[in-house]
């Protein structure tokens, strides 16, 4: 109960500072237009390591009148399958924006999920481990109609990886203090599969084989810069 007064209360002195705030600072310059313009189709390869491409299974598409929402607030989407040489499929979904401000940030998959009619189940906090450093993502189930489907999913904001809604109001503040508007990413993975365990497993090596296959910049678009720490945390 402490836990949830203190967070309130942080929450609170968050959104009166940031209201107060804007009346004295007002971002101009966006994080976007400092770095290379991202395209999310040449930046995610068709095939990395043992996976590729399989264009006969697609991820959950959104119904008209959410997309166009989705439309709003998004720059760029991807929405991909890929499969092992095992039969294994993943299915990949990542969308960018490149204004997080205001109304125009990231619409999470337990809500899109939710608005599809998916029951929405298990859902935590966690932190995934890679090769260049852990990150804080989400893991959720989803099911409807007999589909069970477990899922991952991530959101940056500028440069750092967001566990909950408020670190990614934090986040957004520390760039209106120096003038910027951060872009911001989200990325989710999930598998058709009844064993959540194994289905995670199976998502994180996914992930960490496309993490291995990147670059440098494009994997700090990703994930978030990640250090020694931030990876104590």
């Amino acid at each position: 109960m402490m836990k949830k007064i203190t967070l309130s209360l942080v929450l609170g002195a968050l959104m009166v500072s940031s209201a107060l705030a804007t009346h004295v600072l007002s971002p101009t310059q966006k994080v976007v237009d400092l770095h290379d313009r991202i395209d999310l189709a040449s930046m995610i390869p068709a095939a990395f390591g043992e996976w590729k491409i399989d264009s006969s299974i697609m991820p959950v598409q959104v119904d008209p009148e959410l997309q166009r929402r989705l439309d709003a607030i998004y720059n760029q989407t991807l929405s991909r399958t890929y499969i092992n040489p095992q039969g294994q499929r993943v299915m990949l979904s990542m969308a960018y924006g490149g204004d997080q401000t205001g109304s125009l940030e990231m619409h999470r998959p337990d809500q899109c999920y939710g608005a599809q009619g998916f029951e929405i189940s298990n859902i935590r906090r966690d932190k995934m481990a890679s090769p260049f450093g852990s990150f804080a993502l989400t893991r959720l189930i989803a099911a409807t109609d007999g589909r069970h489907e477990p899922i991952s999913y991530w959101m940056t904001v500028g440069d750092r990886a967001v566990k909950d809604g408020l670190e990614q109001k934090i986040q957004k503040f520390r760039y209106m203090l120096t003038g910027k508007i951060p872009d911001g990413m989200l990325v989710r993975v999930s598998t058709i599969n009844q064993d959540d365990a194994e289905a995670f497993r199976q998502q994180d090596r996914f992930v960490n084989d496309l993490l291995g296959v990147l670059g440098a910049k494009d994997r700090v678009r990703l994930i978030g810069s990640v250090d020694a720490a931030q990876d104590k945390h």
